[in-house]
């Protein structure tokens, strides 16, 4: 039986192979997510996801948080991998609902995932999906539907700098 805070072995295997998963690998949970970054024809996209396992040792729902840019840039040459970590979360506590938090600007996706107890960074270098032309679509690839409560896409602002040091 594994332990508050620990994987059990059989999670850890299924775990295995995250890289591709936001893409394929029917689950009962997932994968689901957000493709962020992402071209019109999906060729380019960065996939932001969980995937919920039941542990066979204790009953208990083990939440894995996945960032996979391998698909990220039409580029080959780019080193794109793939990130993943466990969240201690119950979701029968929170009624189901796993919070993700995800900022994206031209080069750069970070997600944080669970009350910000699993955070991921991946810098990325789209080619085809940039500025007006990036998209963001929900996905989910798991057998059970899942539901958005809440999506909420800011704009942000350029940086202002000014070189000016006498005005500090």
């Amino acid at each position: 039986m594994a332990e508050s805070g620990e994987v059990s072995a059989e999670a850890s295997r299924r775990a295995d192979g995250v890289r591709g998963a936001g893409r394929g690998r029917q689950g009962r949970l997932g994968p689901f997510g957000l493709w962020v970054l992402a071209s019109d024809e999906l060729k380019e996209r960065v996939a932001v996801f969980f995937r919920v396992f039941k542990d066979g040792d204790a009953g208990k729902h083990i939440v894995l948080m996945c960032n996979d840019p391998s698909r990220s840039s039409y580029a080959d040459h780019l080193y794109k991998p793939s990130f993943a970590g466990f969240i201690d979360i119950d979701i029968l506590e929170t009624g189901g609902k796993i919070p993700l938090r995800t900022l994206i600007d031209h080069s750069m996706v970070e997600s944080f995932g669970g009350h910000i107890r699993m955070s991921i960074l991946s810098r990325v270098y789209p080619m085809q999906a940039v500025s007006n032309k990036a998209r963001l679509y929900v996905f989910n690839h798991g057998e059970s539907d899942i539901k958005v409560t809440h999506l909420n896409a800011y704009d942000m602002r350029s940086a202002k700098i000014s070189t000016d040091i006498d005005q500090y």
